[in-house]
C-alpha cells in the first residue's frame, strides 16, 4: 500500500535550473578493490558487513593527540570524529559512540564485546538500543574512545559513518529472511549497499545525512516511507528487483517518500547505480548548504517534485561517471545462509508447568512464527532501549544456545531471536526472565519509544527518557486488558527533531517549553493518529495544547480511558481520533494544559522528569548539521 499522509498545499515548483548547483563538482568512485585507495577486504561471515581498516585507528588516535594537545581547532576535529561515529554530547569532555549495525544484525560474540566496553567505558553501565538499529555508548572521554572503537573492531563492528553528512546505518526489517509473506530474502542486497557506499567519496561530506532502510514486504515493517531512500521488494516476470522511494523524513518538515522507480534490477547492480545518481545530485546542491537544518534530500524533491527529480536522475545516468564504475553485485552481497546454521531440535524438551499465563502472554504478543516451519522469531522487550552489560552477555548466550547466533535490533529498540526452535521457546522465555528481559508486550502500548533527549543530546528540551518512564508505569498502574487499547503506540522526543518517530504514533510528544511568571517549566506537544503499520506511514495531526511534563501521564490516560468509554465496536484509535476530531482531545485536557503559577506545592512541574533541580532550557548546537 502507498504510504499517506494529509496533502500538502500546492505551489509552484521550481525548475532544476534554478537551483545553485555545482555542476563541475569531482565526484570520484571508491577505487579498485585491493588498491591503497580502496584496502577493503569483504567476508561472508555473520556481523562483518563493514570492512574494518586498521589505520583508520591510527588516524583516530592521532588526530585526536593532535585536538587534545590544542594543535588541531575543534570545528575541524568535529568532522573527522564524525565520521568514525564519535558524536559529541550536552556534557563536556565526554562523547557519544554510535555503533552501526546494518540491518541491525549482531552476533554473540559481539554481544559479548558490547558488553566488556558498556563495563569498562561507559558510567552509567548501560548500552543504547535506537530506533536507527544502532548501538550507542554514552559519556566516554575522547581518550578512551579510540581504545573503545579499536576494541570492538576485533569482533566486526564499526562506528564508521555513524554520523556526519554520510550515508548512516542502514535499517531494515529484522524478520527478513523469515517473513511468511517476502517475495526473497533482501539482506544480502541490502549488505551490498552497505558495503558499496560505506567509505564511499561522494558520501563523506553531502549536504545533511542520508537515511536508508530495505524493507521485507509490502508490510513495511523497516517505514521506507519516512527515509531519504527506501526500497521495496519486487519481481518482475523471475527477476528481482525494488521499488525505490525518494525524499522521505520526519522532523520540522515531515514528508513521505515517493516513488522514485516502481522497479529497478537488484542483481545487475542498477540499484547501486541509481542510488549512486541520486546521491551525486543531492551532493552539488549547494543551495541546501546554506540552511543545514534544512539541507535534506526531502527539501530538494518536495521543491522541485518528484517527475522533475526523476529527470534528473535520468540526465545523469547518461553521464561518464556511471562506465567508470563496478556495479558489481556478485563481489559485495552478504550471502550468508542462516538456515543452514540454524540449531538442531533439543535434545530435551522442558514442558511448562503451574501458572502459564505469563508464558501464554508473551508467547501471543513477542513470539511470531517464522516461513521456514519449526522455527519461530522471539522479540524481546528492551525498556527504553537499555541494556546492562549482564543482559548484554546472557543475551549472548541465549544467541549462541537456542538461534544459531542470529538476532537482529529494531525500530522500536527490541531485539528479534531468530531461528528459536518451536521447542525451545519455552526455555528461551525462561532465560528471558532471568535476564529481566521476559515481559511481553512488544509492539504494545507498554513499549514505549523514546529518545536519550536531554540524558545526553545537546539539542535536548525535556527529559524524554524520563517522561518514557513515567508513562509505562502509568500504562502498567492502568492494568490495560483491552485488546484494541494494547495496539496504540506511545513514543515521545526530546525535541521537535523526532528521533524517537513520534510523528507516526497513534500518541506521540515532543519537548518543548512553558514561561510561567518569568520561570521555565519543561511541556510536550502532543501528536495523534500517526500510523506505521500494514505498509500506510500516516504523520499524526499536531494538538494545539502544550502539556507541562509531569502533566502528561494524567493526558494519556484521559484519551485512552476516553477512548475506551466512547469508541464504536471494533473501532480502532486512529479511526476514533478521525470520527471524533482532534479538538475534543484537546478539550479532554484542556485543564492540564493551563500551567501552574509557582508556589511550594507546584514546584515539581517546574522540574523536569528524573531531574532534581529547576527547569532549564538548555540547548546546544547539533553536530547533525556540521
Amino acid at each position: 500500500m502507498e504510504p499517506t499522509a494529509a496533502p500538502s498545499r500546492p505551489k509552484d515548483k521550481a525548475s532544476p535550473d534554478q537551483l545553485d548547483q555545482d555542476h563541475g563538482k569531482a565526484q570520484h568512485g571508491k577505487g579498485r578493490l585491493g588498491t591503497l585507495d580502496n584496502p577493503e577486504v569483504y567476508e561472508n561471515v555473520p556481523g562483518q558487513l563493514i570492512p574494518i581498516i586498521e589505520r583508520e585507528f591510527d588516524d583516530f588516535d592521532t588526530e585526536a593527540g593532535k585536538f587534545l594537545g590544542g594543535e588541531t581547532p575543534e570545528d575541524q576535529f568535529i568532522g573527522f570524529r564524525l565520521k568514525q561515529g564519535v558524536y559529541g554530547q550536552r556534557q563536556p569532555d565526554v562523547q557519544m559512540c554510535r555503533i552501526k549495525l546494518p540491518m541491525g544484525g549482531v552476533t554473540p560474540e559481539q554481544m559479548d564485546v558490547l558488553g566488556d566496553v558498556v563495563e569498562r567505558y561507559a558510567p552509567l553501565r548501560k548500552g543504547h538500543v535506537t530506533t536507527r538499529q544502532n548501538i550507542q555508548i554514552h559519556h566516554i572521554p575522547l581518550p578512551q574512545m579510540a581504545e573503545l572503537i579499536r576494541e570492538i573492531s576485533a569482533v566486526g563492528l564499526s562506528s564508521r559513518e555513524g554520523c556526519g553528512n554520510t550515508v548512516r546505518n542502514v535499517t531494515g526489517d529484522p524478520f527478513a529472511g523469515v517473513a511468511a509473506d517476502e517475495l526473497f530474502d533482501i539482506t544480502p542486497y541490502a549488505g551490498a549497499y552497505v558495503r558499496y557506499f560505506v567509505r564511499h567519496p561522494t558520501t563523506q561530506l553531502m549536504p545533511r545525512k542520508i537515511k536508508t532502510a530495505f524493507t521485507a514486504t509490502d508490510e513495511d515493517v523497516a517505514i521506507t516511507g519516512i527515509h531519504d531512500i527506501g526500497f521495496i521488494p519486487r519481481e518482475r516476470d523471475g527477476v528481482r528487483g525494488v521499488e525505490i522511494r525518494v525524499g522521505g523524513g520526519t522532523s520540522i518538515m515531515p514528508r513521505i517518500a515517493p516513488t522514485l522507480y516502481e522497479f529497478v534490477e537488484l542483481d545487475n547492480g542498477d540499484y547501486l547505480k541509481i542510488t549512486e545518481a541520486v546521491l551525486r545530485i543531492f551532493d552539488r546542491q549547494d543551495w541546501l548548504r546554506v540552511n543545514r537544518a534544512r539541507a535534506r534530500i526531502k527539501v530538494l524533491v518536495d521543491k522541485v517534485g518528484m517527475d522533475a527529480f526523476r529527470e534528473m536522475v535520468d540526465a545523469e545516468l547518461e553521464g561518464d561517471w556511471v562506465a567508470e564504475r563496478d556495479f558489481d553485485v556478485d563481489r559485495l552481497l552478504f550471502d550468508y545462509d542462516e538456515e543452514e546454521h540454524a540449531p538442531e531440535p533439543p535434545a530435551t524438551v522442558n514442558s511448562p508447568n503451574g501458572d502459564l499465563s505469563e508464558y501464554e502472554r508473551f508467547r501471543g504478543s513477542n513470539v511470531k512464527a517464522q516461513r521456514q516451519a519449526g522455527f519461530q522469531a522471539v522479540v524481546v522487550k528492551i525498556t527504553r532501549g537499555d541494556l546492562t552489560p549482564e543482559q548484554f552477555r546472557g543475551l549472548a548466550a541465549i544467541m549462541r544456545e537456542y538461534t544459531g547466533g542470529f538476532a537482529r535490533t529494531t525500530v522500536q529498540q527490541n531485539l528479534v531471536l531468530r531461528w528459536v526452535r518451536d521447542e525451545a521457546v519455552y526455555d528461551v522465555w525462561q532465560r528471558l526472565v532471568a535476564l529481566g528481559l521476559g515481559d511481553s508486550g512488544a509492539r504494545e502500548i507498554s513499549d514505549v519509544v523514546s529518545c536519550p533527549g536531554t540524558d545526553s543530546c545537546k539539542l535536548g528540551i525535556t527529559s524524554s527518557m524520563g517522561l518514557n518512564a513515567a508513562i509505562q508505569q502509568r500504562i502498567e498502574d492502568m492494568a490495560i486488558a483491552d485488546p484494541l487499547t494494547r495496539k496504540v503506540h506511545i513514543k515521545m522526543s526530546g525535541c521537535p527533531n523526532g528521533c524517537s518517530q513520534h510523528h507516526i504514533a497513534n500518541i506521540g510528544f515532543y519537548g518543548a517549553s512553558l514561561k510561567v511568571g518569568g520561570k521555565q517549566m519543561p511541556a510536550y506537544i502532543p501528536h495523534l493518529a500517526g500510523n506505521y503499520e500494514g505498509g500506510e506511514v500516516v504523520y499524526g495531526a499536531r494538538l494545539k495544547s502544550r502539556l507541562p511534563a509531569k502533566r502528561v501521564p494524567d493526558a494519556v490516560e484521559r484519551w485512552l480511558r476516553l477512548y475506551e468509554a466512547e469508541r464504536s465496536d471494533g473501532e480502532e484509535f486512529n479511526d476514533f481520533v478521525e470520527r471524533i476530531g482532534v479538538a475534543r482531545f484537546e478539550q479532554e485536557v484542556a485543564e492540564l494544559a493551563m500551567p501552574a503559577e509557582f508556589n511550594l506545592e507546584t514546584m515539581d512541574q517546574f522540574i523536569d522528569w528524573n531531574r532534581a533541580e529547576p527547569y532549564k532550557v538548555e540547548r546546544g548546537e547539533g553536530e547533525c548539521a556540521i
